[in-house]
């Protein structure tokens, strides 16, 4: 576990990266949305920084729940004129719900400036000469544009307030409500068997019986939620706001599943016969 003198470099490195995003933002007046992608830019080489400094990429992991409800409450601020309803309330509320338990999460499980994610070594070793380049890109980067895609439709949300409450907003709630609860709750049932599992084992028990990546679920349902917020509030303006969903599904699908499913043949034997039973990411009865 972390002790409070690592967490210092963190806060440090998280409170210039929202200064340098301010400062892009409130400096190059560029037009709408592309001000926020430029400073969120900006804060991400300010973590990339750091994660050189102290060769620990993974200082970009909490990244991910800490800069969405920035962007949440800047488009809010920068559309004041606009009259808020209860959409716009419902997403900021959500957001930062999502984005406290994330990041809490993180903090409480973080292993401390020692600990890296197993799987940035691997990038950068498969990268050879170009492991800096990866390093910006593949770790720091690249998930930085994907959550921005995926944070577009609070824009629409916070920019277009004419559609009223509906029958699809309705379910955007529940969708981003049972989320961050699946996500909660699997994250909750892993940590407990981490604290007690034995050598060689792998949880299979509450929802990860019934998906081997629930908390991936989870994850990707908030997204999915955000995503069905964006259409009700711009229903015309789905071709920006449908694609951060299906980027996120994809990187899931194709990327971390694979590779957390990869780590745990090479370690675990037996579970190449769970990857048989238990549905990769929706929840399913295992098959016999």
């Amino acid at each position: 576990m972390a002790g409070k003198a690592d967490f210092a470099p963190i806060l440090v490195s998280y409170l210039l990266c929202i200064a340098a995003g301010a400062a892009v933002l409130f400096g190059l007046h560029l037009p709408q949305v592309w001000d926020a992608f430029a400073a969120d830019v900006a804060a991400t080489l300010v973590i990339f920084a750091f994660s050189l400094r102290y060769r620990n990429s993974s200082f970009y992991d909490a990244y991910w729940s800490v800069i969405p409800p920035l962007l949440a409450l800047y488009w809010m601020w920068s559309h004041l004129a606009i009259e808020y309803g209860p959409r716009a309330m419902l997403v900021m509320a959500l957001v930062w719900l999502w984005a406290i338990r994330l990041t809490t999460n993180w903090s409480v499980h973080w292993g401390g400036l020692h600990h890296e994610d197993w799987r940035y070594p691997l990038v950068r070793a498969r990268a050879g000469k170009a492991a800096m380049l990866a390093d910006l890109f593949g770790i720091h980067l690249f998930p930085t544009v994907q959550v921005f895609l995926g944070c577009l439709p609070v824009y629409a949300v916070m920019s277009r307030t004419g559609e009223p409450l509906g029958g699809l907003d309705a379910l955007a709630f529940v969708v981003t409500l049972g989320a961050i609860a699946i996500e909660t709750l699997a994250d909750l049932q892993l940590h407990a068997f981490i604290s007690r599992r034995q050598p060689g084992t792998f949880i299979t028990t509450g929802l990860w019986a019934w998906s081997r990546h629930p908390n991936y679920f989870g994850e990707l349902g908030f997204w999915w939620g955000l995503m069905l917020f964006g259409i009700a509030a711009a229903p015309t303006q789905w071709w920006w706001i449908v694609p951060g969903a299906l980027s996120m599904t994809a990187m899931f699908l194709f990327a971390s599943i694979p590779l957390m499913d990869q780590r745990s043949l090479e370690r675990r034997p037996a579970y190449r016969e769970h990857m048989r039973k238990v549905s990769a990411l929706l929840p399913l009865p295992p098959r016999s």
